[in-house]
């Protein structure tokens, strides 16, 4: 197969020396940051370095706690009028206000430039990503990916458009909900299977399974949702603050 998973070599190496409290990288005790090249929500405000790190320590719990209880409620509304297109043509490298937009790259290029490792590119680009490996944030696996299976990886918008069009960017200019589409803080490449099973859910109906990082994930959730000002449903808050000790 193209695409394979396997665990981390640390966890490897942990499992073969029967070492007590050994952790993966991005899980130290005692705190939550850059490990590696995966970076904390809170060490990513623009959504410009890779991956998502889990958030462990006291102190950032507790910011994200305040983080999520700053957020407004309300219900969902109907998605008439809902359509993929209305915020925009996929991965549009136009979209005016965000980090990475106008640099020649589509945006799910930049996303898995920016979360891969191992690039190879089309001959002659240095846009147009042919394989890499992925350590999926959703998951906790690693994804050896090519490109011939392209949808053994996705680009997860962490705030659904769906959910974002029912929340209120209905209402919105053409040009914010570009933006949205296109933030690479509301982008994650993610396993293709985790992704099509979130569809457009909130963290109240899924979550990643991989329950080390559902802290990071909402307080990335609230992220998108606090520099958009979109509300949430009140199920999904309660959620996000439980994944953080609330």
């Amino acid at each position: 197969m193209l695409i394979r998973r396997r665990l981390h070599p640390v966890a490897v190496l942990c499992g073969l020396a029967l070492l007590s409290g050994c952790t993966l990288p991005g899980q130290e005790s005692g705190g939550s940051g850059s490990t590696g090249r995966v970076v904390s929500p809170f060490l990513n405000p623009d959504g410009t370095k890779p991956g998502l790190a889990p958030v462990t320590a006291k102190d950032e719990r507790a910011r994200a706690r305040t983080l999520i209880e700053g957020l407004a409620t309300r219900k969902r509304g109907p998605r008439t009028g809902y359509a993929r297109d209305e915020f925009g043509e996929a991965w549009l490298d136009k979209a005016d206000g965000v980090p990475l937009a106008r640099n020649g790259c589509d945006t799910r290029n930049d996303l898995l430039r920016r979360d891969g490792r191992e690039l190879r590119f089309r001959d002659g680009s240095n846009c147009v990503v042919v394989s890499m490996t992925l350590d999926d944030p959703y998951t906790g696996t690693v994804i050896d990916w090519r490109k011939q299976k392209a949808s053994e990886v996705q680009i997860d918008h962490v705030v659904p458009l769906s959910y974002a069009w029912q929340m209120g960017a209905s209402r919105w200019t053409d040009a914010k909900r570009q933006r949205l589409a296109n933030d690479p803080l509301n982008l994650l490449p993610v396993q293709g299977r985790a992704n099509s099973s979130k569809g457009d859910s909130g963290p109240a109906s899924w979550l990643p399974p991989a329950k080390g990082v559902r802290c990071a994930y909402a307080v990335r959730f609230a992220q998108v949702a606090e520099k958009y000002a979109l509300p949430v449903t009140a199920p999904d808050r309660k959620a996000m603050l439980e994944q953080c000790g609330g």
